[in-house]
């Protein structure tokens, strides 16, 4: 009884800050990086304390900064795990993850344990593979949002509104790191006639 009347008290005190989570999710070439950026952004403008982390292994357009496909930028940390997030972002108020598919498991309770703590923390993936399976974390981070917001490529076959990685190159991994060269957003149809003919 006094621990819920000492949470009530703390929950309701004016310095109380409630966090929570935004995942960004979709295919490759959707606009999840822009998105992403341009949320990070706007925290900056409020002044609030913004991190931005990234897998170290993503370097495909610079090894310090999350960039777009359209060439947008911000600088980013990055970092080997998802505990070094949680180890870097002391009393920081927005905190921001991209490509949150690469990270290990551990990047869950990484974001709860942020949230808790009244961060607000914004994370953009993919959520299915290039076989449309779902994608590492992701299926536990999307489970536990407070706010999805789901965005869509072109299909590069009929135009219509693409979901779908499809891999143009051979690999059975499930981790291949690649642009335009390596991948194609595809419609469902468009992804399983291709799929299926393989």
């Amino acid at each position: 009884m006094e621990h819920d009347k000492a949470m009530f008290i703390k929950r309701n005190s004016p310095d109380h800050q409630m966090g929570w989570l935004e995942v960004i999710c979709g295919g490759m070439f959707s606009g999840k990086t822009e998105e992403l950026i341009r949320r990070l952004r706007r925290a900056q403008i409020a002044n609030q304390k913004v991190m931005i982390f990234k897998p170290q292994m993503d370097t495909r357009y610079s090894e310090d900064k999350i960039v777009s496909h359209d060439s947008r930028a911000i600088p980013s940390t990055p970092v080997s795990s998802s505990q070094q997030i949680l180890l870097l972002s002391a009393g920081t108020q927005v905190v921001g993850v991209d490509e949150a598919q690469f990270f290990d498991a551990g990047i869950v309770d990484v974001v709860r344990s942020l949230c808790n703590k009244g961060c607000r923390v914004i994370v953009a993936g993919l959520d299915m593979d290039y076989m449309g399976e779902p994608f590492g974390p992701m299926p536990r981070l999307l489970a536990r949002a407070e706010f999805v917001t789901k965005v869509h490529a072109i299909c590069q076959r009929c135009g219509r509104l693409a979901n779908y990685s499809y891999r143009l190159k051979a690999g059975e991994s499930q981790v291949m790191l690649g642009e335009k060269e390596s991948y194609e957003p595809r419609c469902r149809e468009c992804f399983f006639e291709e799929i299926a003919g393989s």
